[in-house]
Parts: structure tokens; sequence; C-alpha cells
């Protein structure tokens, strides 16, 4: 396996806090500077970002001036801000006294504005401060409460970093297989998020936990790539923690200038960048420990009382633990019994004071799994009574079944009986619902076609005969009896037309239309249509396009799809003005022909598109010169169209025109030979 060499460079190490010290000084220097702007609050928020684990003197100094200006105009956000990078002052410093008030001010008053973001990200805070102090079931409840506040947010980010805290409960428990499960979990998330780092902070502590478990392959694998991204990206904190879990990694297998290398670099960033002594002191003792290995005593027990000033500055508990035992392994090697013996105590009285807090821990999870497996075995007794009075049921519905089935012998044949007289009188009740039913369609049919016999038939021939009358009493003159003709044979092929969707549609009601599909040049049906009502078109400048592609064949009963066509063109005439436009068109559709009818006309509603096609419309409507119209040729098209297999719909925009789309099947190759 290589190894990937990296120098910390001296200058241009910190550009994001450059170029927001930049844009600070820019803003400051403008004759409108305010600040106690929000503007400003926000520069100086993501300034005590940048500026943690590099220089947290400036950290706090920034810290308060934001909850000072964000306290004096109520910007809430600010406060709950300010307060968080104060409480991460103390917290890095060890002050939890003062950290943990700080974070729990912030967290209530996000919980105040409802700011989950801001609210998970203080739970995680909170949470990894309880892990610190060695509170993991604390530590454990933050963690999940975080995690449900992050799924209602869809915060990807966030379950990752709580889900991988979760993971480090379970390694610092050394229990090894649910940490990794909880790893697993977070890795799925960081694919899902894509981005490099994230994943690249995830495999460092993934790396530690292989080496705690002995794994040194996938140890060494993880620590590698997440160097490799760190080292791109520059994100030196990270960086330096990293360099310490690969010297960590060759520590553990005694090989020591490979692991005093890599504890060289990170030392090299904390001297040049970092502010973290939390990882300070792994690195400390992990120095002390590869010196001692390498017999250079004296430089081991610097790096130890180094280790152990910092975990006292702090309160570590177990960075107090790990520099005690590595001072009593020093001072015992030099013969100072004193000494060694000073800080065996110290090693032991506290180890026994984690020991018993982990084993507290442990216990707590043990007492959770006991409880679990208790509940499933009262689980399992409950399921075995509530079986055991299932199988009594049963036992006693078998005797029931046993005695109704004597008594259904016994009334069988009775049953029999009137069983033959039910079914009898079902099918005369049958046979009374659907004469009744029959009698009601034709009902309904007879209302329809009186209907339009009396709104568009006797219309136009009460306007004849009245005209005529008129002629044979000598009221008008032959002149002008020769005047009326245009209209009087407009009112007769209005007649005509409708009374041929007339006869169409009754027979169709009344008798039933048999459908005779065969192959049709369609072509054919659409010029015949177009020469037939040419003259109506004419009439008013309509012009009529045929764009059909060449000999598109058809599986449809000719004259049906002819009524069809015939009553399109004639509505697309009807309701398109003067000097319109309409087109004719076909495409193939999966084993259909959709055709359609396209008009420049006047267009009709949704409500209007909605009804035109129910059976129940009866709409008498007019068309841009008045001509009169019942809507039944509409209801015949779609009957027609349906007994063809076919689907029938309208597409329209008011003022703009309309469209019928109809589809029948195409004639298939085997159709074709075949004629």
């Amino acid at each position: 396996m290589g190894f990937c060499f990296f120098s910390v460079p001296l200058a241009g190490q910190i550009s994001k806090k450059d170029s927001l010290e930049f844009r600070l000084q820019r803003l400051e220097s403008t004759n409108r500077f305010n600040p106690k702007d929000s503007t400003h609050i926000n520069l100086l928020l993501n300034l005590t970002r940048v500026y943690r684990y590099h220089d947290n003197e400036r950290l706090f100094d920034i810290a308060q001036k934001v909850l000072e200006y964000s306290n004096d105009i109520n910007y809430n956000y600010g406060t709950i801000k300010g307060l968080e990078a104060i409480g991460s002052y103390y917290y890095d410093k060890g002050d939890r006294k003062k950290s943990m008030p700080l974070f729990k001010e912030a967290l209530q008053i996000s919980k105040d504005i409802n700011d989950v973001e801001s609210e998970v990200s203080i739970l995680n805070t909170l949470a990894q401060n309880y892990s610190f102090e060695g509170n993991y079931a604390e530590a454990l409840n933050l963690n999940l409460k975080g995690i449900d506040l992050a799924k209602q947010m869809d915060n990807q980010k966030m379950l990752s970093i709580l889900n991988e805290n979760i993971a480090g409960l379970y390694a610092d428990q050394k229990d090894f297989k649910n940490a990794l499960m909880f790893y697993d979990t977070v890795q799925k998330i960081n694919r899902r998020v894509g981005n490099e780092v994230i994943d690249a902070e995830t495999q460092s502590n993934m790396a530690s936990l292989y080496k705690d478990a002995k794994d040194y392959k996938n140890a060494i694998f993880n620590i590698n790539r997440s160097i490799n991204t760190f080292e791109k990206n520059k994100i030196y904190d990270w960086l330096a923690y990293a360099y310490e879990v690969k010297g960590d990694i060759y520590l553990d297998q005694g090989k020591y200038q490979w692991a005093l290398y890599w504890y060289d670099q990170s030392n090299m960033l904390f001297k040049d960048e970092i502010e973290d002594n939390r990882i300070k002191i792994q690195l400390m003792n992990g120095m002390a420990k590869v010196y001692f290995g390498l017999e250079k005593d004296s430089l081991s027990l610097v790096h130890a009382k180094k280790g152990l000033e910092i975990s006292k500055k702090i309160k570590s508990l177990q960075g107090q633990i790990d520099c005690s035992e590595t001072l009593y392994k020093i001072y015992k090697k030099k013969g100072d019994s004193q000494e060694a013996l000073a800080y065996l105590e110290t090693f032991k009285t506290l180890s026994d004071s984690l020991f018993k807090d982990k084993n507290k821990q442990s216990l707590s999870l043990l007492e959770t799994k006991l409880e679990y497996e208790q509940e499933k075995k009262e689980l399992i007794e409950a399921n075995q009574v509530a079986l055991a009075k299932q199988r009594n049921y049963i036992y006693f519905s078998v005797i029931i079944l046993l005695i109704l089935s004597i008594i259904t012998f016994v009334i069988r044949r009775s049953e029999n009986i009137q069983k033959k007289l039910n079914k009898e009188l079902k099918e005369k009740s049958l046979a009374v619902t659907q004469r009744e039913a029959q009698l009601h369609e034709i009902n309904k049919t007879n209302t329809k076609l009186f209907s339009i016999i009396g709104h568009d038939l006797r219309g136009p021939i009460g306007g004849l005969q009245g005209i005529l009358k008129m002629f044979t009493d000598g009221d008008i003159s032959t002149k002008e009896l020769v005047s009326f003709i245009p209209k009087l044979k407009a009112d007769v092929d209005n007649i005509s037309f409708t009374l041929n969707n007339l006869l169409s549609w009754g027979m169709n009601q009344l008798n039933g239309v048999v459908t005779k599909p065969k192959r049709v040049l369609l072509s054919t049906l659409v010029v015949n249509n177009i020469q037939l009502l040419s003259e109506i078109a004419n009439n008013k400048s309509v012009k009529i396009i045929n764009q059909l592609p060449d000999n598109p064949r058809i599986w449809a009963d000719n004259n049906q799809i002819d009524i069809v066509i015939r009553n399109l063109l004639s509505n697309a005439i009807k309701f398109t003005p003067e000097n319109g436009l309409i087109t004719v068109d076909a495409e193939e559709k999966e084993g259909m022909w959709q055709i359609s009818v396209r008009d420049t006309g006047i267009g009709m509603t949704k409500e209007m598109q909605e009804s035109i096609f129910k059976d129940s419309s009866n709409i008498t409507t007019y068309g841009t010169n008045n001509e009169k119209g019942t809507g039944l040729g509409l209801s015949l098209c779609k009957e027609m169209v349906h007994k063809n297999n076919g689907d029938i719909w309208v597409e329209s925009t008011p003022r703009k025109g309309t469209t019928f789309y109809f589809t029948v099947p195409k004639a298939l190759k085997k159709y074709q030979n075949a004629s």
C-alpha cells in the first residue's frame, strides 16, 4: 500500500478567512455601514466558523459582537448562532459548565422561533458534549431527537453526522458490530449527499474504528482515502486528525518510524494552523508512545506531560488516563518508583471511575436488551395462550358445524323447493326489471327525438309553410318568393342533414346497428365529404385543407365513419367565421389512425368541452352565421367511433379554435392481402 506525503504551505493557508476579512473591511468602509445590519452580522458569523480550531480568541471576540448586535435588533438567528459560537469557545477549552448553559439557551430560542435547522445543529453539538463527558445515554437521546428533526427537513448532511455520532458511541463501548452497522447507514446517506469532504470525515472515523478492532488493512485503506480528500480541499482541522489516526494505526502495529512520520505531519498543522486540544491530547500521547518504543525516553516524557497538561486543562478524563499510563511506564523504566507509583495510582483511580461509567452505559444497554427479551418472551407466552383459546374455539366450532350439518340435512328438501320458487321469482323480477329499463330507454329516446323534431325540424318546416302560404294568398310576389329561395334551400339542407343524423341515431338507439368493419380508404371518405360540404363552406369563404398522408387504410364500418367525418366537418364549418380555415389530418399511433379536424373558429369553454359528448346533452347551438344545431351529431359520432373500437375527444381554446380527434384501428396487412 502506498503512502501520501504532504507538507503544509506557509502562505495562503486560510484563503476563505482572507476573503471574508476582505469583504468585512470593504463593508465597514462604506458610508452607510451599520454594524447592527443583519448582512454584517452574518458575515461575522461566517468568520467565527473559519476561526474555530485556528484562532479561538479571535472567534470569541467576534462571537461577542455578534451576540451584542443581534440582541440590539432582535435578530434571533444571530442570537442563536452567537450563543452557539461562544459555547463552542468554552467547550473547546474544556469549560463545559459555561458552554452547556449557552447551548441550552440557544436550543430554547431555536425551538421558540421554530428554527428547526438551528435546533438540529445545537442538538448535535450538545450530544458531542455529553459524549465527551461519558454521558452516552443523554448523547444517544439527543442524537435520536436530532435524527427525527433532520428526517422532517430531509437534511441528509445532518442525518449523516448524527448517525455517525451514534456509531461513535458504540465504538467507544468497543461494540464494533453495531458501530459498523451505523457506519453502513452513514455511508449510504453520504452517497446520496455526494459531498467528498463529508465522506472523507466518515472514512477517517471508520479508520480509527478499524484500528481499535485490529483490522489494519481496512484502517489504512479508509485513512488514505480521507487524507487524499482533505489534502485536495485543504481541510486542515480534519487533516490533522487524519494524520494522527494514521500514526495511531502504525503505532498499534509497532511500526514506530512510520507512526512518528505521520504524527510529525499532524503536529506541523497544530503548530501552524489548528487549535483543537482534544485531538492534540491523542497526538501528544501517541508521540510519547512512539518515542518510548524508540527508547527516546526524554522525548517520550516531554510529550506525555504535555498531553497530561492539556487533558487537565480541558478536563478530559480519557486523556488523563492515557497520558498517566504512559508516564507510569516511562518512570517505571527509569527506575523512579515514587513517580511511577503516583501516576499508576492516578491511572487506576481515573480508570476505575471511567470503567464504572462505561459499565453503567453497558449495563443500560444490557437492561434495554433484557427488557426487550422479556417483552418478547411475554409476547410469545401471550400468543401461546391465544393459540390455546383458538384451539378451544375451533373444537367448539366443529361441534356446532356438526349440529348445523344435521339440521341442514333435515331441511334440505324444503330448501330445494324454496330455491326453485326463489329462482323462478328472481327470473320474473329480472325480466320485469329489464323490460322496465327498456321502456325507460325508449321513453328517453322518444323524448329526445320529439325534442329535436320540435326545436330543429318544426321551425324550418314552419318557416317554409309560412312563405308558401303567403305566396298562395298573394301576400308576396313571385319576385319576392325567389329572393327567399337561398334561405329556403339552407333550411331544407339543414332539415336533410338533421334527418339523416336523426334516422341513423334513432336506428342505433332503438334497434341497434350492426358494425361491419372492413378495409376502408380513409382519404376517399374525407374527399367525398369535403366535396359534399364544399358549397356550404364556399358560402362562408371557409377553406378546407386535406392533409392526410398517402393512402391511409382503416379497419372500420364504412358508413359509420362516413357519418363521423361528415358531422365533424359540418360542425367545423358551422362554428368557423368567414375566411376561416379547416384542416383534416391523420397520424399513426400504435396500431391506430388518429384523425383530427381542426378549425380556426370561435372555440369553446371547458364546461362546454366536458358536456358535449354526454348522452344527456341536448343543447341547441348556433354557428357564426346563426346556423342551428342540436348536439345530436356529436352523440352520434361518439357512438359510431366507440362501435369501431376507437375513442373521440376535443381540445379547444375560446376565440382561437377547436380540434376534434378520433381514432380507428389500422387495416392490418393480413386484411390488405386478403382484399
